[in-house]
């Protein structure tokens, strides 16, 4: 009864936990990095703390503060853009791992028995 309860477990409330948790995880990465928030202010300025354009001053002072407004939006979208690729690349790893957990999850009760049968065949994994 409770070896058979353990495999309705596996198999049927077990799989669909793990593939929630999974879920959650992947949810979780992506909030972890924004990506919408980044891609919505990816022309923002990055970290400007002065460069007001519509400051009163001579011509100079504007085009300086306009530069360094185009300035700062140029590295902002650099910055942005690599956070951007990074998130993209750990959320493609995760959901390359996640999907092989998935797919591993109902071999793992089996793989004990697997490496009892091969060790008593005598197998050894260095001598192929």
């Amino acid at each position: 009864m409770f070896i058979l309860g353990l495999v309705t477990w596996w198999y049927g409330a077990g799989w669909k936990k793990i593939a929630r948790i999974l879920a959650e995880k992947l949810i979780t990465a992506e909030d972890y990095f924004s990506i919408s928030l980044l891609l919505r202010t990816l022309f923002s300025p990055f970290r400007q703390i002065s460069g007001d354009s519509r400051s009163s001053g001579t011509i100079g002072d504007k085009i300086r503060a306009a530069l360094d407004k185009l300035f700062s939006r140029f590295i902002g979208a650099a910055v942005r853009i690599i956070l951007i690729i990074t998130a993209a690349l750990w959320l493609l790893i995760n959901t390359v791992v996640d999907i092989a957990i998935l797919l591993l999850w109902p071999l793992l009760p089996v793989l004990p028995l697997i490496g009892l049968a091969l060790s008593v065949s005598g197998w050894v994994p260095w001598r192929l």
